[in-house]
């Protein structure tokens, strides 16, 4: 949320007259992103799978990195999506169904297919430098169980992972069970999360409808914690504001900043467009430490709701505390575990 944006800035927008010529300059923005949008139609992001800036905590960047070739059907930012869907990062996370540590093995599990990753001689589900190792380990276990099946092989090994590996056989690839189907999207439409873009990602649809809402929203006093309701007086905090902005327009994004940066693929700082979230963190290599979120207006500029004693209004991009920004996709949204 917002409370900690430690970076002062100066506001934007003094006075009434100001307002007034900052909200027709964002009007322009709001019509300008569908020119852009249409001029950005056939572009399409893909080829390599390198892990997106800060995308994976630092302390597991190498790792992940590392053992998400281990095979053809995985990539780096495909085993991120799995262990960001899975704990959120956490190695110390346990399930009610006993799944433990960042990889969420069941213990019977990780008895068949538990590694060593370090070299150790332990085999500890607890330790990131295992877990990890074993996750992707685990997976191309199961891509060789279903290699000969036809269809793409990462998502026969991901349905493998949900339904099991007889299923996969059983049906010819993704078996037609709800739950299978809807992990096989979740997990690919993550990986566009935390895989670095190559080119120009395309842009959202309802960004305008967000700009539209936010800046409606100017001049309203920061509330830690806020996010609109009328109890609290219509105010809100950073990623209360982001949230409800991406609502109005028929996406629901998780509630806090670090979260929000899951919502879909990132754009670099010159590939920017108004309706695109933009983050802040003290550490720019770690996107669970995100925590500051604005929405992108053009220009250098985000709406964004900054503290206590604020109000929601313009502020620069630009700062060194800037971590990136996320093109926010309905499926991209979609695919958030509910808590992580």
């Amino acid at each position: 949320m917002g409370e900690g944006r430690l970076t002062v800035r100066k506001a934007w927008i003094v006075g009434g007259v100001a307002v007034g010529a900052a909200l027709s300059f964002v009007m322009l923005l709001v019509v300008g992103v569908y020119v852009v949008a249409g001029n950005l139609a056939n572009t399409v992001s893909g080829g390599t799978k390198a892990l997106a800036k800060g995308a994976v905590p630092a302390a597991y960047q190498s790792l992940v990195q590392k053992w998400g070739n281990l095979c053809p059907a995985i990539n780096p930012a495909l085993l991120a999506a799995q262990l960001y869907q899975e704990s959120g990062f956490n190695p110390t996370a346990k399930s009610p169904a006993a799944a433990q540590g960042i990889a969420q093995f069941i213990p019977g599990t990780w008895a068949t297919h538990g590694v060593d990753g370090d070299g150790d001689g332990d085999k500890d589900v607890w330790d990131p430098n295992d877990a990890i190792p074993s996750a992707a380990s685990y997976d191309c276990s199961l891509a060789s169980y279903v290699k000969d099946v036809p269809g793409n092989l990462t998502e026969n090994m991901l349905a493998s992972y949900n339904a099991g590996a007889y299923a996969v056989i059983k049906y010819g690839g993704v078996p037609p069970y709800r739950e299978t189907q809807n992990y096989v999207k979740q997990i690919t439409t993550l990986e566009e999360s935390f895989a670095a873009p190559v080119s120009r990602v395309d842009p959202s649809k309802q960004a305008a409808g967000a700009i539209d809402y936010a800046q409606k929203k100017l001049g309203t006093p920061y509330l830690w914690g806020g996010t609109g309701t009328a109890e609290q007086g219509g105010r809100f905090d950073c990623s209360g504001l982001t949230q409800a902005a991406y609502e109005t327009v028929g996406i629901t994004l998780p509630r806090v900043a670090n979260d929000q940066y899951n919502a879909g693929p990132h754009p670099a700082r010159d590939e920017l467009l108004p309706g695109d979230l933009v983050f802040f963190s003290d550490d720019l290599t770690n996107s669970r430490a995100i925590r500051h979120v604005g929405i992108y207006v053009g220009g250098g500029y985000m709406i964004d709701a900054p503290r206590t004693g604020a109000v929601i209004r313009f502020d620069p991009i630009d700062t060194p505390d800037y971590f990136g920004a996320t093109r926010v996709t309905e499926d991209g949204a979609k695919a958030l575990p509910t808590t992580v």
